[in-house]
C-alpha cells in the first residue's frame, strides 16, 4: 500500500503510455497519486488526468521557477480553483535560487500569494525550495505566525537544519528517488532522523528515478524502491513503513478520498 504523493503526469514524458504508466503503479502496490501543478495557466489539463478510474488527485499552483514565464496568481484566484473534489493541495510553490536568483522578488510575491491560499482554503501547501533556506523558513515562520496552515518540503534536499525548523512548525518531509543516491550522505543521515509520523514518499516523475533505475524515466511504480530503501536504511518493516507513510499522506491531504 503506497502513494506517489508528489508527480508529474502531464509532462510530455507520459504522453504515450499514461494508462500503461498506471498499470505499472497498480501492479507495484500504488493505491492513489496525486500529480503537481507547476503553471497555474496549465490547470486544467492536469485536471483532466484525474478523470481516471484509478485514484489520481491533483493539486493548484505555480513552480518558482516558472513565475517568470506566466503572471502572478492572486490567493484568491488559487482559492477558487481549489473548489473541486480533486484538488487536495496548493503548489508546488517556494524559492529557488540555484537556476534562477533574478526573480527573487517574483518568487516571493508568488510563494506569499499561495500561502494565503493555503490559509484560506486549509489545503497543505506543497513547497520547493532549493538555494534558499533562509528565505523559505522566513516566510514560512512569518505567515505561520499570522495564521495557521500545513505544508509538506517535498523532494527533500536541503540541510538538516531547514529540516528539523520545518518539523518544528509541524510540516512535513517528503523523500524522492535521491535519497537511495549512493552517494546521499547527508539524506540518509537525516532521514533516519525524520519522525515517522512526518514522513511522506514521492517520486518527482518524471524525474530522479531511485536505484537501481537511476537514468530510466521515473514514474510512479518507482515510488516502491524509493519507500524499500527508506524502511531499509531506518531498521523498519517494508509493510509497516508503507502503512504508516500512506497514513501520513491522508492526514496532511485529508481532503483526498478513495472511492
Amino acid at each position: 500500500m503506497l502513494i506517489d504523493t508528489h508527480c508529474h503526469l502531464d509532462f510530455n514524458e507520459f504522453k504515450a503510455d499514461f494508462e500503461d504508466v498506471i498499470k505499472r503503479a497498480k501492479l507495484a502496490g500504488v493505491i492513489a497519486m496525486q500529480t503537481i501543478c507547476t503553471n497555474l495557466d496549465q490547470w486544467e489539463e492536469i485536471h483532466k488526468l484525474t478523470k481516471n478510474d484509478f485514484p489520481i488527485f491533483c493539486s493548484v499552483g505555480t513552480h518558482p521557477l516558472n513565475i517568470k514565464d506566466t503572471r502572478i496568481y492572486k490567493a484568491n484566484e488559487i482559492a477558487d480553483i481549489c473548489n473541486n473534489s480533486k484538488v487536495i493541495g496548493i503548489g508546488e510553490t517556494g524559492l529557488d535560487y540555484y537556476y534562477d536568483t533574478e526573480h527573487k522578488a517574483l518568487q516571493h510575491e508568488s510563494f506569499v500569494e499561495h500561502i494565503l491560499a493555503a490559509q484560506e482554503t486549509g489545503l497543505p501547501l506543497i513547497i520547493h525550495t532549493r538555494n534558499a533556506d533562509s528565505d523559505t523558513i522566513n516566510i514560512l515562520r512569518e505567515y505561520k505566525k499570522q495564521k495557521d496552515f500545513s505544508a509538506v518540503l517535498h523532494c527533500f534536499t536541503s540541510s538538516e537544519k531547514l529540516a528539523m525548523e520545518s518539523l518544528e512548525l509541524g510540516f512535513y518531509i517528503s523523500a524522492s528517488g535521491i535519497v537511495t543516491f549512493k552517494n546521499a550522505h547527508d539524506l540518509h543521515s537525516l532521514f533516519k532522523k525524520i519522525p515517522l509520523e512526518k514522513l511522506l514518499v514521492e517520486t518527482d516523475a518524471p524525474y530522479l528515478a531511485p536505484t537501481p533505475l537511476r537514468g530510466k524515466r521515473n514514474e510512479p511504480s518507482f515510488v516502491k524502491h524509493t519507500a524499500e530503501f527508506l524502511a531499509d536504511l531506518r531498521g523498519e518493516n517494508f509493510e509497516h513503513f508503507c502503512q504508516e507513510t500512506t497514513q501520513n499522506f491522508f492526514k496532511l491531504f485529508n481532503k483526498a478520498k478513495l472511492n
